[in-house]
This record gives structure tokens, C-alpha cells and sequence, in this order.
């Protein structure tokens, strides 16, 4: 991927040596994450690009929380490169959503990309580096742990920089979809669908941020000339390893019910569609017959 020289975003808020000044594995605002009910559990313990609404619903009565306040925030070390490459793409992505927001008439209101350690407190609640990077809807953040890409290259077997950048882009997708109001239309829904509806109807919202993500590819690619050769194939094997049958696949037995982000087809399925297309409009998951 061809991100090096590129600018870089200012909405970057490093809170890596502020340390986690947070205990208790396993726990979100008090309460056990429920691995075993909504979530999709990774691997050694692991959750990728969680359901932005699934962080809230394990906090009391499934709203946010006030947003605890944290000191200045700090930009990255000017020498530290994996923070210069996430915050390029970042960037990016920006640039990207904003053209795409004014096409369509509106303004596109740029997300903060949260770097931190082991623990940190968000608007829904403590985060965890467990949890994978996530989007908090409640303040507008993506969290990261950038240890986070050593897992993803080796244990889930889905090494590359733009594979890396999939990542960022999808949580991404999230922002874009709660700017669109799709999130706040999913948060509405709970509590009067069941269980199994509502996992289904989160399997198509988390298959169309990975479509905005390959919109972002696409018109980053037109723009900016960003891909190199294998870069497409690692961001698909990225889809791939974190389907939710591949992921349950790896701790036993499949349970199709329980599904929360899409088969790995699926994904990888939905991210060549943004890819390929280019278009907002081809990323209607919730109209779609066949996922």
C-alpha cells in the first residue's frame, strides 16, 4: 500500500502513555462482556470490529455512559510509524467521506482515532484492548490497540499493511453508518425483535460497513493510486479470517443463530462490492435477498 508521504489526520488522540489505569479483564462498566451470547469470541480471547450496539448493550439498560474526561489529548510521536500509518489512513478515509457526503449534499463530520494500551474509557463504557479496535457511536471515536495487528497477522493469519488499513476503514463504515442514522435505527430495534432477528439484522449492518470500506478502497485508489500489487488479496483474506464460521469454526461447533458479523464469503463478498462498485448505493445489506 502506497500510504508513505501522504498527509496525515489531525484527529488522532494518543493515550498510550497515559497507561490503562483500568483492571478487571473481561468487564465493560462493571459488568462481564457476555462472550458467550452476542459477541463473537476470537481466537485466544480476541473480538474484531465489534457491533457498535453490542458495546452498548453491555452497559446498563444498553445506553451510553457520560463520558469520563480525559486529560489534553496528545498526538502521536512524530517517529513512530505504525501511528503515522494509521493516522494516514485515516486520513484518507477523510477525504474520501467528505467527497462522498458533499456529492450527496450533506457534510461529513470527521471521527477521532483513539490509540491506547490494554484499557480505556469511552463514552459506552471501559474498552479493551480484548474487544479489538471498535466505534463508539456515543462520542464519535474509533479505539485501536495497534497490538492489535500482531494478533491479526499471527493469529488469525492475515498479515499486510493494507490488510491493516481494512481494519481502520470498516470501524470507519461504522462512523459513517451512525452519521446516516442506520445505527440509531438498529438501537431502536432492540428489545422488539428477538434475539436471533436482531443478531440478523447486525450480520447486515456489520457486512455494510465492510462495503464502505471497499467504497473507500475504490475512490481511494481512483484518487490517489494507493494499491499495490497483493493489496486487494490481503484485505479480502482479512475479511475472511474474521467470519463469524471461521472464527467459531477454530473453538468447535458453528452456530448460525449466534452469527453477528457474516460468514467469511459474506464479508469478503461484501467488501469486493464497495470495492468494485464504488457506491454508497451498493451497499444496501438490509435490501438485499442474498447476503
Amino acid at each position: 500500500m502506497k500510504w508513505e508521504g501522504n498527509r496525515q489526520s489531525d484527529n488522532v488522540e494518543d493515550r498510550r502513555s497515559s497507561g490503562s489505569g483500568f483492571g478487571g479483564g473481561g468487564m465493560l462498566g462493571g459488568r462481564s462482556i457476555g462472550i458467550g451470547t452476542i459477541v463473537v469470541a476470537l481466537v485466544g480471547g480476541w473480538i474484531f470490529g465489534i457491533n457498535p450496539m453490542t458495546i452498548l448493550s453491555m452497559l446498563s439498560g444498553g445506553a451510553p455512559t457520560a463520558q469520563v474526561q480525559q486529560g489534553p489529548a496528545q498526538r502521536p510521536p512524530a517517529d513512530d510509524r505504525m501511528a503515522g500509518f494509521v493516522s494516514t489512513v485515516l486520513a484518507d478515509t477523510e477525504d474520501v467521506w467528505k467527497d462522498v457526503f458533499a456529492k450527496g449534499g450533506s457534510t461529513y463530520q470527521e471521527p477521532t482515532l483513539v490509540l491506547f494500551r490494554g484499557a480505556t474509557q469511552t463514552a459506552c463504557g471501559q474498552g479493551q484492548a480484548a474487544m479489538g479496535p471498535f466505534y463508539c457511536p456515543a462520542d464519535r471515536k474509533v479505539y485501536i490497540d495497534l497490538g492489535f495487528y500482531e494478533t491479526l497477522q499471527k493469529r488469525l493469519g492475515a498479515p499486510g499493511d493494507f490488510a491493516q488499513a481494512y481494519v481502520i476503514a470498516h470501524e470507519v463504515g461504522h462512523h459513517v453508518q451512525n452519521l446516516l442514522g442506520i445505527t440509531g435505527k438498529m438501537d431502536q430495534m432492540r428489545g422488539r425483535i428477538s434475539k436471533v432477528e436482531y443478531n440478523a439484522m447486525s450480520v447486515r449492518l456489520e457486512l455494510q460497513a465492510d462495503c464502505f470500506a471497499g467504497v473507500w478502497a475504490n475512490q481511494a485508489q481512483r484518487a490517489r493510486a494507493i494499491l499495490e500489487q497483493g493489496d486487494v488479496e490481503e484485505a479480502m483474506n482479512a475479511a475472511a479470517k474474521i467470519g463469524d464460521d471461521a472464527l467459531q469454526g477454530g473453538g468447535g461447533k458453528v452456530v448460525p443463530e449466534s452469527f453477528t458479523h457474516g460468514t467469511s464469503a459474506q464479508r469478503a463478498r461484501w467488501f469486493n462490492t464497495g470495492l468494485q462498485q464504488g457506491s454508497v448505493k451498493a451497499c444496501d445489506t438490509f435490501s438485499a435477498r442474498n447476503l
